[in-house]
């Protein structure tokens, strides 16, 4: 038998082999032919499923990106027009407060120098009277020396002695030389009162002789006018510089005396009944720190007395009158041995508390409930290998644990049960 080139491989004689294998061995290299490509369709179709998947959430993540980039821009123009807002809140109520400052100095200016304006005036009218009323006042001390001087002069006339005219001219003269020097003195702040007296000695003495010699004269009229005359210019002149000792030396009148003499009086009053309403207070308390102090120390005698007993012997012995809390400190100190807020007793109960509840709050075994995870909800399923954004579902196989042959089975008669209640 020849052997053909066809039945060497690799230079090897192939073993002779009959029809049925040769089909068998052709049908087993088609079913691995087939379970390759099975296979590698498989492969594509995992990548291809795989790809799609990734470009998805490539796609999903575009997307979320997207929408969080645009949800921060929105927020970051709102923020950008709130902090715009508060800024030109800021700057209108910066304006507004500056306009108000602005008007309020104005206003302020505008008062003040309406004050200004108004104490100008006040200056000038007081200047205008003040003069008004000197003019007056002179003009009037003339007058009356015009009206007193004629008396006067017929007092002194006498054919033989003329000159003596002269000595009613004198006497008024006397009169309104003090004045003025008086002026002169008030105003240089100088004692005027020496001038004030000359003057009035002039003016009595021109008074006295026009009364003597109207009377012997003249009538009663004549006398009494004359001598009015005397007085009243020099006094009307003397009234003047009265006034501008007042002016000048802040003298009150007789009216703003009398208010303040009230107004002292009104609060010398209320002082006065201030000081019996906190003396009264002041009793009170005292009273009822007595009481305080007697009520606690029957308390202290009755709840304490051994310590109380102690207490009355050590204050005694420290010279006090009364049980201090010093003294009922140091006594409780010694009878009890801790200080009056605490005892034996309080100290053991505040221990045996302390005992219960740490017994109450212990996590032995057995004293404390244990909550146990339901079996019912584990999940079956097992849990992804790789996080990330959810992606299409998709069964694969053996991508589930096998159920038990138990459950398989109660899960087909389950099935045939729920299959016969359904057709009846």
């Amino acid at each position: 038998m020849s052997i053909t080139p066809l039945d060497k491989v690799n230079g090897h004689v192939l073993p002779e082999t009959s029809h049925a294998e040769s089909w068998a061995r052709a049908g087993i290299a088609d079913a691995e032919a087939e379970k390759i490509r099975a296979l590698t369709a498989a492969e594509v179709e995992d990548r291809r499923i795989k790809a799609e998947a990734e470009a998805d959430a490539i796609r999903i993540k575009a997307t979320e990106e997207a929408v969080r980039q645009r949800l921060a821009n929105e927020r970051a123009a709102l923020r950008f027009e709130r902090e715009k807002a508060t800024e030109l809140a800021k700057i209108a109520e910066a304006n507004r407060k500056k306009e108000a400052e602005e008007r309020a100095a104005a206003e302020e200016r505008e008062q003040a120098e309406a004050a200004k304006q108004a104490e100008a005036a006040t200056a000038q009218a007081v200047e205008t009277a003040t003069g008004r009323w000197r003019n007056t006042a002179k003009g009037f001390y003339a007058l009356c020396a015009a009206v007193a001087l004629p008396v006067q002069m017929a007092a002194f006339y006498k054919p033989d002695a003329k000159y003596l005219l002269v000595a009613p001219v004198f006497i008024e003269v006397i009169a309104l030389v003090a004045l003025v020097g008086a002026a002169a003195a008030v105003t240089a702040g100088r004692p005027h009162w020496h001038y004030r007296l000359v003057a009035w000695g002039g003016a009595l003495t021109a008074a006295t002789i026009n009364i003597v010699h109207g009377l012997e004269a003249f009538d009663p009229a004549t006398a009494f006018g004359t001598a009015l005359a005397s007085i009243a210019g020099p006094g009307m002149w003397d009234l003047h510089e009265h006034g501008r000792i007042a002016r000048r030396d802040g003298t009150l009148t007789w009216r703003q005396r009398r208010a303040e003499e009230k107004a002292c009086r009104k609060a010398a009053a209320e002082k006065s009944a201030a000081d019996k309403q906190a003396a009264a207070e002041q009793e009170a308390a005292r009273k009822a720190a007595e009481e305080r102090d007697q009520e606690l120390a029957t308390q202290r005698e009755k709840h304490f007395p051994k310590v109380w007993q102690h207490a009355v012997k050590l204050a005694a012995a420290l010279g006090e009158t009364t049980v201090t809390d010093a003294v009922w400190k140091r006594a409780h100190n010694d009878i009890e041995g801790t200080d009056p807020s605490e005892s034996v007793d309080i100290i053991r109960g505040r221990n045996a508390a302390a005992r219960r509840v740490l017994a109450a709050r212990s996590e032995a075994p057995g004293e404390k409930p244990v909550k146990v995870t339901n079996a019912q909800r584990a999940p079956q399923m097992p849990p992804a290998r790789h996080p990330g954004p959810k992606a299409r579902a998709t069964r694969r196989a053996g991508d589930t644990p096998k159920y038990a042959a138990v459950a398989r089975r109660q899960a087909a008669i389950t099935a045939r049960e729920a299959a016969k209640k359904e057709e009846q």
